[in-house]
């Protein structure tokens, strides 16, 4: 690499003296010539006085053509991308140029009588200047119109794509610009669309404005068009999303430019600034706004726990969390192969930042004691859980340890140790489930719940002996509880619907089946779901952990649901595909414990807004704690039998979940 970097720079320095050795010839031609047509273009008619004025001066004049060149710069210009600027440097060196010949001349002239320099006839000063312009000019700018030249036969050879352009503002010529330079980009633009009236039926670098969007499909099919890029980085989502709503419609590869200030900053090419568009710009949906002042405050200089923070929720978590400043940031999770990529990732973006990774399961007592211990985190992050819905169907124990009783006992450690604020991550599912997976969400939501009502009503002493008497070892337990135990731990539930992009979310399986020349499944034509970014989720997670509530679960807003037959066909169109036709869709059938379409609040637990409008407070709905508790140390011992109806025993805990009849599960395995 160091051997390339000094070739490259002995290519530029071969080029500098290269036109030195070109402008030491092309200034004295160009004077010579002007004396040589000044008198018929016959040499034998230039006086002599003029020939050796000329003769003399020129080794001066030479040199002074070398400095005020070097000067403006015009040795060390990259003449492969020359424009309008290297032409005025060029037009301003040759103005400072005459000036200096005229003056020299006539002064050295005025001197002396006897000086070998003598004024020179008018028509000498102007046509020299004139020539000496166009030939200094014409060496730089030819060597562009060269590449220029070549770079259009290999396009040519090669059949490029041809581009439609989409935005024919500043973004839009910049991309155009940049594609026309580029000989390594075989794409044509063919056409641009606008949605200014103004620009209609008029070019730019040769290549016609067609329309507004309205003209997209029809321009897209005139022109033949492959690929789409979209250049409207100051549209609105909306305007972007209905922008390109109509582009999947022709079939074409579309391109997005988001990050237009480092292409015009010459950062990065082209070619690295387009990205493919995404289904969050599909979506449309307004750019989530939090108080980050409030999170910063809030997160500042604290020691702050993430379960499960190798995860999809968990990684985005500790990103945001890292940005703020932590006295502290512990990522927890059992998988090392996740905790490592984003140890790394963190430790490369946020070299100051004090991490501790640890790996361990929220189901190992002695470890999540161990932890909080040595740490006393202030606050927790609970994103520990098994997810997967039809996973955890066909294991609910599995569910059950790690979801509920993972959840149990790192809140309770959390009391234990005084940890400030326990949030936990919940599921738009935990509402009137018809899984596993949801109702044990809904089991967790109920723990911390009754955990932050006992300790309202000054019972800390009850709930550790309650938890003493589901571990092996109740005496242990109990023993290992500080004398000044008090529990001041605030919790609250957050709870959203899916993750665009999250392990185990339908984008990701979408995208492979059609990579893979499909089919892509959907369960139902009319299912639906709300969808939301991960870092959207994660900042209002980060917010509502901030807002200072207690024994609460916090709804987010997630918009309009998506269909997901909608968004699977979508996805098709935008790898430019044709569905039913390129990739086929199957409908599957729901699976075991899925509903057509998910509720964010149950009936009884109403709605309250907050300052940040995204952000809900459901109220709790009342828990006979003492019952709770003990059917928590039933459910306990069932899940560790082996032939256990464990989704009876959680229906006695959650009555809102219905247990699929037996039929159904027959009919489903």
């Amino acid at each position: 690499m160091q051997k390339n970097q000094t070739m490259q720079g002995m290519h530029w320095k071969f080029i500098a003296f290269f036109l030195a050795v070109y402008d030491v010839f092309a200034v004295n031609a160009a004077h010579f010539l002007a004396l040589w047509v000044r008198f018929d273009c016959r040499f034998s008619r230039i006086p002599e006085e003029y020939l050796t004025s000329f003769l003399h001066f020129a080794p001066v004049y030479t040199l002074l053509c070398l400095l005020v060149l070097w000067w403006m710069r015009l040795y060390n210009s990259v003449w492969r991308f020359a424009s309008f600027s290297e032409f005025v440097r060029v037009a301003i060196s040759s103005g400072i140029l005459i000036v200096l010949h005229v003056t020299i001349t006539v002064v050295a002239g005025s001197v002396s009588e006897t000086s070998e320099v003598i004024r020179m006839p008018i028509s000498y000063y102007l046509l020299g200047a004139m020539v000496q312009f166009l030939l200094i000019l014409a060496v730089r700018f030819s060597y562009r119109a060269l590449l220029l030249l070549r770079d259009l036969r290999l396009k040519e050879g090669a059949a490029p794509s041809r581009v439609m352009l989409i935005g024919a503002g500043a973004a839009g010529q910049l991309v155009l610009h940049s594609i026309n330079q580029s000989g390594n980009l075989k794409e044509k633009v063919v056409c641009i669309i606008d949605d200014n009236p103004n620009k209609w039926a008029r070019y730019i670098d040769g290549v016609p404005i067609v329309g507004g969007r309205d003209d997209i499909l029809s321009s897209a099919k005139d022109y033949r068009v492959d690929k789409i890029i979209v250049a409207i980085p100051s549209a609105t989502p909306a305007q972007r999303r209905d922008i390109l709503n109509i582009c999947k419609e022709s079939g074409c590869e579309m391109k997005n430019l988001p990050d237009v200030y480092r292409l015009v900053s010459g950062e990065i090419p082209v070619q690295n600034a387009l990205v493919d568009v995404s289904m969050e710009d599909l979506l449309g949906r307004k750019p989530v706004s939090v108080d980050m002042e409030e999170i910063c405050r809030f997160l500042r200089g604290k020691t702050i726990l993430v379960t499960g923070g190798g995860g999809s929720i968990g990684s985005e978590l500790c990103r945001q969390i890292a940005q703020r400043e932590p006295k502290l940031l512990i990522l927890f999770d059992m998988y090392e192969n996740n905790a490592y990529e984003v140890e790394n990732e963190l430790r490369r973006k946020y070299p100051k930042l004090n991490l501790e990774v640890l790996i361990g399961s929220v189901r190992d007592s002695a470890r999540i004691e161990g932890v909080f211990k040595k740490y006393r985190p202030e606050v927790v992050y609970h994103a520990a859980a098994h997810k997967h819905v039809p996973l955890m169907e066909g294991s609910p124990c599995e569910a059950v340890k790690n979801n509920v009783f993972g959840t149990y006992k790192t809140a309770f450690a959390a009391m234990k140790y005084g940890c400030e604020r326990f949030v936990l991550i919940s599921t738009d599912k935990a509402v009137n489930p018809t899984n596993v997976m949801g109702a044990s969400k809904r089991i967790c939501e109920m723990i911390i719940q009754s955990f932050d009502r006992m300790i309202q009503e000054h019972r800390e002493r009850e709930i550790p002996r309650l938890y003493a008497h589901m571990e092996e070892d109740a005496k242990a337990a109990e023993e290992s509880l500080p004398e000044d135990f008090t529990a001041v731990t605030s919790f609250v539930a957050v709870r959203f619907g899916n993750v665009l992009g999250s392990n185990g979310s339908v984008v990701p399986l979408f995208k492979k089946q059609i990579e893979e020349g499909g089919p892509v499944t959907v369960t139902h034509p009319d299912i639906v779901r709300y969808f939301m970014t991960i870092p959207e989720a994660v900042s209002l997670v980060l917010q509502a952990g901030a807002l200072g509530h207690r024994s609460c679960v916090m709804v987010l807003d997630m918009g309009e649901c998506v269909r997901i037959d909608t968004l699977a066909r979508n996805l098709i169109k935008l790898y430019g595909l044709r569905p039913d036709i390129d990739i086929k869709v199957v409908y599957t059938g729901l699976r075991p414990g899925e509903k057509l379409f998910e509720e964010k609040l149950m009936d009884e637990e109403g709605l309250q807004m907050t300052p940040n409008r995204l952000i809900f407070i459901g109220s709790p709905i009342p828990i006979d704690v003492g019952k709770f508790f003990s059917q928590l140390k039933e459910l306990m011992k069932t899940c560790y039998e082996e032939d256990c109806d464990i989704r009876r025993a959680i229906a006695e805990i959650v009555p809102t979940y219905r247990v699929p009849d037996e039929t159904q599960e027959k009919k489903s395995a």
